[in-house]
């Protein structure tokens, strides 16, 4: 998608709209636990101060379900924002409204502002017109940097784009596109892709747009336990999807055909029970006992799927090897974690899509060392799954 960007536009003495993705996670009292959202869209930001462009934010947090409540207010991410830009940024009490009017009139150049929470109003996530014009009428230019809600026709994403003239993607986005298009459409080989997670269902459609791209493809997570039932193995209590045990037979089959080098575990670990301190141990596949429950890739597996890994020049990450939440069934999903930064390391470009993928990179401390890291989990699936993003498409070429 060749969409025009901030570099492609003057914006000085102009009052620019930014729908950024400030949804961070806050504590009991309201302080921010973490601000990477906030980091990631500092260059859009400071492009904009720093050429002299009156700037305007809009964002949503959490979900207020269409009302105000204070709790979600934008307060604290604008006073986190200011300490990281070293300017105030001015609070408004609303998204729209005569009073907004005013303060985003009084905007000198290089001055910033940010709206209160979007979804305050119910009409943003109903993508209302009336609401979509009047949040266009604030601002002379459009900029959307907040590729986690792309995938939402929502008022502040796509609606606002019919009241403007000039709407255009701001560099987390247009970073976005360039490592995640890259990967869909001209990646360097062998490319190389990471499936886990716990369902196929949620991965179906992930599968088959990449049996379209990949030259190689490692299965992880509880979903590879439906792809073993499938083939008349015992799996224990693990989870498995009954109802799309034909669908595995048929990835299985359909990968065959392409030629592509499908891996499924060797061994995994198995414990009794989901819980911090259930006792647990590896066993190859074939030999999972009753009543026991695959919780993360084995040793075997790993060395297989890490060797597979450091021999591609593309490789793609989305879900984790196990329950990586709990420490004694992360391994799997971090040794994947350090094989993407040795790759990364050997020249490879690494693409971890958001949610779990990026949590786990982050708990191997290994963030760093990752050519990509997508910040949007839901939109970023949605992309890898070949769909039409409305946020983005809706800008212009």
């Amino acid at each position: 998608m060749q969409k025009k960007t901030l570099s492609d536009i003057s914006i000085k003495g102009k009052r620019v709209l930014m729908r950024v993705d400030f949804n961070v996670p806050l504590d009991g009292k309201k302080n921010i636990t973490d601000d990477k959202r906030i980091v990631e869209s500092l260059s859009s930001i400071k492009k904009v101060l720093d050429d002299g462009g009156r700037l305007i934010l809009m964002s949503h947090l959490g979900r207020p379900k269409g009302k105000v409540n204070p709790d979600f207010s934008l307060a604290p991410v604008a006073l986190r924002l200011s300490e990281l830009i070293g300017i105030p940024v001015i609070m408004a009490k609303d998204s729209i409204g005569t009073k907004v009017m005013q303060q985003v009139l009084a905007l000198q150049d290089g001055e910033v502002i940010m709206l209160e929470n979007l979804r305050f109003h119910p009409e943003e996530e109903a993508n209302d017109d009336n609401f979509s014009k009047e949040l266009a009428s604030l601002g002379e230019v459009y900029v959307n940097d907040a590729f986690g809600t792309a995938h939402r026709a929502h008022a502040s994403t796509e609606g606002i784009t019919h009241y403007v003239q000039t709407a255009v993607a701001g560099y987390l986005i247009e970073r976005e596109l360039k490592y995640l298009g890259k990967a869909l459409q001209k990646p360097e080989r062998p490319f190389v892709a990471i499936l886990g997670g716990s369902k196929i269902s949620g991965k179906i459609d992930v599968l088959e747009n990449l049996f379209k791209k990949v030259d190689t493809l490692l299965i992880g997570g509880a979903m590879v336990f439906t792809f073993f039932k499938a083939q008349g193995y015992k799996v224990g209590n693990s989870l498995v999807e009954e109802s799309k045990i034909n669908l595995a037979l048929e990835i299985l089959a359909q990968a065959k055909s392409k030629g592509i080098k499908l891996l499924l575990p060797k061994d995994v670990i198995v414990a009794p029970e989901i819980s911090v301190n259930a006792p647990f141990h590896t066993v190859v596949i074939s030999e999972i006992p009753d009543k026991m429950i695959g919780v993360d890739i084995g040793a075997e597996t790993i060395e297989k799927y890490t060797k597979e890994i450091l021999l591609a020049r593309t490789v793609l990450w989305n879900g984790p090897m196990g329950v990586f939440e709990i420490n004694n069934f992360a391994t799997g999903t971090i040794a994947v974690a350090k094989a993407l930064a040795e790759a990364t390391a050997k020249g490879a470009t690494t693409i971890v899509g958001g949610g779990d993928s990026a949590a786990a990179i982050a708990k191997a401390g290994l963030a760093n060392e990752i050519t990509h890291i997508s910040t949007g989990g839901g939109a970023s699936l949605e992309f890898l799954e070949g769909k039409k993003l409305p946020g983005i498409a809706a800008l212009n070429d």
